[in-house]
């Protein structure tokens, strides 16, 4: 560590950026493996890591200075990356046609609720039944990486998984051949749904941030996001919390509901919506109609 210069983090940087760290390696799972390309975000995030690495160290005095510090990284692209409404839509297209090959099905169905949910890949991928709160909408995730994270969902998700609740099969929402194993065939089918499209260039992760970005239009505060993508500021991560605020699932009504009218083909005049006085209006009078006594039950 005290060894370490500016020009050994900077050649690293240079290396990953050249791809000279691309390897394919097996993991644990059963014909499992993990696929490194490398490149420019790779590059930027690797140094991201290995300078929070060296801050720790200089604080507990191991090294001297943070030598990845004030090192230019090339700009992450990959986290600018937003899906318009045209490519959410083309998603849709592409997910339609893609779902009617039956080997292709589980696949499509983790890339939409990837998209509904605003959650990880991983997330998903190995969401178990456990985790499901279907009467409070909400998914109850015991590892996540800001540790328990409690995630309101959309209606469009709670309906999708009370439908493939009917056909569970062993403690995965979304399991692999064998049952007891987590669908474990993402990357390479990823590609097969999106290579040679307009999206050929996106990650899961860029629905993430899309799914962000839809909420932010929608007119969503920073505080109601984060609860909703299970940020550490925003997360509700509270294992006494049995029902979740009901302004947010509200707004996981919402933002799925807009997504999944997006990817079915809808065109939306006005997102923000939320501050539509017309809407706000038709909502607080449903509501109020809903939870109103009526005469009878007043004994009048």
């Amino acid at each position: 560590m005290r060894d370490l210069t500016k020009v050994d983090v900077t050649k690293m940087m240079n290396d990953i950026i050249l791809g000279k760290t691309r390897a394919t390696r097996k993991t644990k799972k059963l014909r499992g493996k993990t696929i490194l390309r490398g490149g420019q975000g790779t590059a930027t995030r690797a140094v991201g890591l290995l300078g929070g690495i060296l801050t720790y160290a200089s604080e507990a005095g191991i090294v001297d200075t943070n030598v990845a510090h004030g090192i230019r990284k090339p700009k992450d692209r990959v986290r600018d990356r937003r899906l318009t409404h045209s490519e959410y839509q083309l998603m849709g297209k592409i997910l339609d046609k893609a779902e009617r090959d039956e080997n292709l099905a589980t696949m499509v169905s983790i890339v939409r609720q990837i998209a509904l949910t605003g959650c990880r890949r991983s997330e998903i991928i190995e969401l178990h039944w456990s985790d499901v709160d279907l009467p409070n909408s909400c998914l109850r995730l015991s590892e996540t990486k800001e540790g328990a994270s409690t995630r309101p969902i959309g209606l469009a998700v709670v309906e999708f998984l009370e439908t493939q609740s009917l056909r569970k099969k062993g403690p995965f929402v979304f399991p692999g051949v064998r049952g007891n194993n987590a669908f474990g065939n993402f990357p390479k089918q990823w590609s097969q749904l999106f290579e040679n499209t307009e999206l050929s260039d996106i990650t899961a992760h860029v629905l993430r941030h899309s799914f962000a970005s839809i909420a932010h239009e929608l007119g969503f505060s920073e505080f109601t996001i984060a609860a909703l993508l299970g940020h550490s500021k925003g997360s509700v991560t509270s294992k006494y919390v049995h029902t979740l605020d009901s302004s947010l699932v509200m707004a996981a009504d919402t933002v799925a509901g807009y997504i999944s009218g997006l990817l079915t083909g809808n065109q939306f005049k006005q997102p923000a919506c939320a501050f539509d006085r017309s809407a706000r209006k038709r909502s607080l009078d449903q509501f109020l109609d809903g939870v109103a006594m009526g005469r009878d039950e007043l004994g009048t």
